[in-house]
């Protein structure tokens, strides 16, 4: 049998022509302006576009079908996308309001989970003319449960229905636009452990139909428009329709105030806040904020807006893990080497990135306070009690943080 012989032959022959075409123009958004010339975030860049390919059809084809539900880590060690942060993990399944789906797992220690139904993805981001982020993004939260919310027996083990008929408790309810199931998880200490869980469709009771041609069709349309979103956006959309970031032509610095004021805000669990920086090899900047009660996270990116490697650097931070000074303040240095403070935030050599804010089941306003200063002269402008490690101790939190992302993800 050659090509030609089968009534599908050329429609699919045209469509994955288009997606390689497509990915190829995909490829040239790594040399935008927003992209410094180095070869090593040249390669970052290709990098974050491999990452995505890898994860493209199980999103577009191999988890779609609302029938038959799949939780996909969506962000891993290995995968980073849309504005992760390293002490999340994230999770998500293609759902339908017309159909029931019961969850089931076992609830894990980690300091906040939340479980939210996503609706109608539409055109443009409510209230405004600015137009939605790219698939699987840009949806609206409808309802959600916190991981203090649930009912679990003695051993942490809980079931949580979603839609059907109204439950007194563990039940999350959709609409005739719920389209996602959208699960996060924040983790502060390294002891912390994850909560498992599986979905399945209430009333499944035969296997999955084989995809036809005309779905893998639909299926290709769907990556390649996902992965040239992915390419395109950011870190542009977020620069330009966030309102969580300064102008990113003013490097280095954070909003000047920033408060969970808004409904979605609410729904998610969550405020964010967002920095570009800049820094030069001589170069280090020092991050102070207040510290302040609840649970918060700095997470490091790059320039897409992906998370840096969380497996093996020191990238990220929350209150267990984090030094206060004297003084009252949170102070981090971002340096391109070890200062040898304990707070360092580490850019695994790159010229540019992100810098992330979370403060998570809190509304409390965060003020931040930046200083780029010679690398050389770091410790003269801290305060005498700042934490200071050394090599060996240097190495242990490396490994504690190793050993505790693996947990986390099960690898």
């Amino acid at each position: 049998m050659a090509y030609g012989d089968g009534p599908a032959d050329a429609p699919l022959r045209e469509a994955w022509n288009h997606f390689c075409d497509q990915l190829k123009q995909a490829g040239d958004s790594v040399f935008k302006d927003a992209n410094p010339a180095a070869p090593l975030m040249r390669a970052d860049a290709f990098r974050f576009l491999t990452q995505n390919l890898g994860q493209a059809f199980d999103l577009a084809l191999e988890t779609k079908d609302p029938a038959y539900p799949q939780l996909h880590p969506f962000c891993t060690p290995t995968r980073k996308l849309g504005g992760d942060i390293a002490d999340f993990t994230y999770r998500q399944a293609w759902i339908e309001g017309r159909h029931a789906y019961r969850i089931t797992g076992t609830r894990g220690t980690a300091r906040w989970l939340n479980v939210t139904v996503q609706g109608p993805r539409p055109e443009f981001i409510p209230g405004t003319d600015w137009p939605s982020l790219h698939e699987p993004f840009g949806d609206v939260p409808e309802c959600n449960v916190f991981g203090h919310q649930l009912e679990t027996d003695a051993n942490g083990r809980f079931e949580l229905y979603v839609g059907g008929e109204p439950r007194t408790h563990n039940w999350l309810p959709t609409t005739p636009g719920t389209r996602k199931l959208f699960v996060r998880e924040a983790f502060d200490a390294w002891s912390e452990t994850p909560t498992t869980m599986t979905i399945e469709r209430i009333g499944m009771d035969r296997p999955r139909p084989m995809p036809t041609a005309e779905q893998m069709i639909d299926a290709m349309e769907w990556a390649d428009s996902f992965l040239t979103g992915a390419m395109t956006d950011w870190p542009e959309h977020s620069w330009r329709y966030s309102g969580g970031i300064c102008d990113p032509l003013l490097t280095n610095r954070f909003p000047p105030d920033k408060v969970a004021d808004t409904a979605a805000d609410a729904t998610r669990g969550r405020m964010a806040a967002h920095m570009v920086w800049e820094l030069n090899p001589d170069e280090a900047l020092i991050v102070e904020m207040d510290d302040h009660e609840g649970f918060w996270i700095f997470g490091m990116g790059g320039v897409f807006v992906g998370s840096m490697d969380f497996l093996y650097r020191s990238v990220s931070y929350t209150p267990a893990r984090t030094r206060v000074d004297d003084d009252g303040v949170v102070r981090f240095v971002m340096a391109h080497d070890d200062p040898g403070v304990h707070n360092w935030l580490d850019t695994q050599g790159f010229s540019n990135g992100n810098l992330t804010y979370r403060n998570l089941m809190s509304s409390e306003r965060a003020a931040f306070r930046t200083r780029l200063v010679q690398r050389s002269a770091v410790v003269d402008e801290l305060p005498s009690d700042t934490a200071i490690v050394g090599p060996a101790e240097r190495s242990r939190q490396l490994l504690d943080r190793y050993h505790a992302i693996k947990r986390r993800y099960g690898i």
